[in-house]
């Protein structure tokens, strides 16, 4: 079946042809069938708000298709944003599992596809589901040790051009091998990868202009391709 956005829905988890190694993706069949049944399979058009920082939690999204964007503001307006949540992450899970208030914003990058569940329905498959309550306490240190990754390159690292290069280097992690280097997807602006490392839109064109100088990188729209991943890593600090 066709949902919004071009997606394919599938009627079931287990027939997925798109499953990862993610939260829900490596439960057992009879898990899966649960959360089937708990489920309600949403698309969203780019730029959606899955939840807002300081919003009561609804549920968790595990994320099916495309990108979301996780942000945290201040008063005065300013954003920073934390990371970029890839296919078969979940979520809205801490807030859902505590009750307590969403910790951050989640917005689509693109058009995304998302398994959205219930928190009570949630709390009931996590406490009928050992195997799941496991994969919770996964997703959970996961999430804590890219908070300390983020931290380390805000608070550790001195240089605008060291944080864009570890930034390209966290990215290109994922990215496609060619001949002429690795190719990542760009999905951010300059002013949103400033508030990624804690700078400024013009320190970021700066920046990007001087790698692509020294030819660090290349882009061609809304490509990104780092010929020498090696050279790149010079501007990282051992």
């Amino acid at each position: 079946m066709r949902v919004p956005y071009d997606f394919d829905q599938d009627e079931s988890c287990q027939a997925c042809r798109r499953r990862t190694d993610g939260f829900f993706c490596r439960l057992s069949s009879a898990a899966m069938k649960d959360f089937d049944a708990a489920k309600s399979s949403i698309g969203y058009p780019k730029g959606t708000v899955l939840f807002l920082e300081k919003q009561e939690p609804r549920g968790v999204f595990l994320l099916c298709a495309g990108e979301v964007k996780l942000s945290i503001s201040s008063s005065e307006g300013k954003t920073l944003i934390l990371r970029i949540a890839k296919p078969g992450e979940l979520l809205g899970l801490m807030p859902t599992l505590t009750g307590t208030p969403c910790e951050v914003t989640a917005e689509a990058l693109y058009p995304c596809q998302v398994a959205f569940v219930r928190r009570d329905d949630f709390l009931r498959f996590v406490a009928k589901h050992s195997e799941a309550y496991r994969n919770v306490v996964k997703e959970l240190s996961s999430s804590y040790q890219a908070a300390c990754e983020q931290l380390r390159t805000l608070g550790l690292t001195s240089s605008a051009n060291e944080k864009l290069a570890r930034l390209l280097l966290d990215w290109s992690a994922q990215g496609t091998e060619t001949k002429q280097g690795t190719e990542i997807k760009f999905p951010l602006t300059h002013e949103e990868i400033a508030a990624f490392i804690g700078t400024t839109r013009e320190t970021v064109t700066r920046t990007l202009s001087e790698f692509k100088d020294r030819h660090l990188v290349a882009q061609r729209g809304a490509t990104l391709r780092i010929p020498n991943r090696g050279a790149l890593e010079s501007y990282v600090s051992a």
